[in-house]
């Protein structure tokens, strides 16, 4: 039997959960994992061997009683998913034998798992880092292809990739300035060896801001692309935004500031998830709250990825950025870069003009990155470490490598390979359990 115990001396118990979802269905998969797996699986299944990697058909009984006639497949420690030994338990999906079968389990020395304790022990086991477990949580939240995409592409180590290769060029750098600091007295050892280190570490640096350049993009790709739709009062927003979403989803009415908080409506556009933001309209005003509608409505405009400014009848101009859409609200047929949101003439154009803007800027931003706010913090941390590191570097290179030496700590903690129990507790909390 496999080892019972961590190298800290603390017992590691053996797991199960419902892997497949809740509720009736033809088939339900348990999953068991550690190092008592296979003889609590046998405990059910009867003494016969659970072969390798192969689907067995077993009754499973407990206390001499039938339960279940259920397909086992034993995947042995390290070549399983959590690196210890697994078995998966495939029966019938009724709440009456996954009750009956989880009971049993309990009672052969099994424990409940928590939310995403099998991919947890994965990471712990080296089997995956925590940037390639966060991508199977959000492949298993995926909502469109782009998210899809992303997710499995971190998932098959997109970001792992990228800060491994970072590392790599800074363990280089390091080595380059201890080889002065330590054998600064040998002759064979040139006195600027450390300089050597200086195209590394601009290289490095460079290499970081890019990944961080792109990454308010990849975000939007993974939580969603934010787009505001601004204008003066009576603009013709939330009719606009119910075109768009093909439901009332806001108040319609001819009363200047009826739209007083932000309305909003998930989409799928270029096959990335959206949502649309109707606002206040735009104008000075001494209503209260009013007033803090048009705040919000400024507030969402700035940090939207992306405006739709409606204008009608000589109203005022909103204020845009570069590479928003400004939209002209007509009563007729409406033309190029027009709308009548009313009838939904020139909705089709808008449509398009979306899909084309979003296609240019988000979709290149599934092959993963820095997806989270975690990811763009400890990547900032690793390119401040790594510009102090070149700016000591001819000064004082001890302070140079101590530089170095933060930022890959802060490339470690971006793997999940420090000591940050409270990060995995926070991370893996978000999980379902059985993942």
């Amino acid at each position: 039997m496999a080892s019972a115990y961590k190298a800290t001396g603390v017992r590691v118990e053996t797991i199960f959960a419902l892997a497949s979802a809740p509720g009736r269905a033809g088939v339900a998969v348990i999953r068991l994992s550690g190092p008592d797996a296979l003889s609590i699986a046998q405990a059910l299944a009867g003494p016969r061997a659970l072969p390798a990697r192969r689907a067995v058909l077993r009754v499973l009984r407990w206390e001499g009683e039938p339960i279940d006639e259920a397909v086992l497949i034993h995947f042995p420690a390290p070549n399983s998913f959590t690196g210890e030994d697994v078995v998966e338990l495939q029966c019938h999906g009724s709440v009456a034998v996954i009750d009956a079968v989880s009971k049993a389990l309990l009672a052969a020395g099994a424990s409940p798992a928590g939310p995403g304790a099998f991919t947890r022990r994965a990471v712990e086991n080296g089997r995956m880092d925590l940037t390639e477990a966060e991508g199977l949580m959000d492949l298993i939240d995926a909502r469109t292809q782009g998210q899809r995409r992303q997710a499995l592409a971190q998932m098959e180590g997109a970001l792992r990739q990228s800060y491994e290769g970072w590392k790599a060029e800074l363990l280089d750098a390091l080595a380059q300035i201890e080889g002065e600091i330590d054998f600064a007295d040998e002759a064979d050892v040139p006195d600027a060896l450390s300089h050597a280190a200086y195209p590394i570490l601009t290289d490095v640096a460079a290499r970081i801001d890019a990944a961080l350049q792109r990454a308010s993009r990849a975000q939007a790709v993974r939580s969603g692309i934010d787009i505001a739709i601004i204008g003066a009062p009576n603009a013709g927003k939330s009719t606009l935004l119910n075109q768009l979403a093909g439901r009332d989803a806001a108040i319609v009415s001819p009363v200047a500031g009826t739209t007083r908080d932000v309305v909003e409506v998930p989409m799928v556009i270029a096959g990335l998830p959206v949502t649309l933001s109707d606002t206040a309209g735009l104008r000075e005003t001494d209503d209260a709250v009013e007033h803090e509608g048009v705040r919000r409505a400024l507030d969402r405009a700035d940090r939207a990825e992306l405006r739709i400014g409606l204008v009608r009848d000589g109203s005022a101009e909103p204020p845009l950025q570069e590479g928003d859409i400004r939209l002209v609200n007509v009563d007729g047929r409406a033309g190029d870069s027009e709308i009548n949101a009313k009838t939904g003439s020139g909705l089709d154009g808008l449509l398009h003009r979306l899909e084309d803007i979003i296609t240019a800027r988000f979709a290149g931003q599934e092959s993963a990155g820095l997806t989270r706010a975690r990811h763009t913090r400890l990547a900032q941390d690793a390119l401040d470490a790594t510009r102090a590191a070149a700016r000591h570097l001819s000064v004082a290179p001890e302070f140079a490598s101590e530089d170095i030496r933060r930022a890959l700590r802060s490339i470690d903690e971006l793997a999940g390979r420090s000591d940050i129990e409270e990060v995995f507790d926070r991370i893996f909390s978000q999980f379902c359990v059985g993942k």
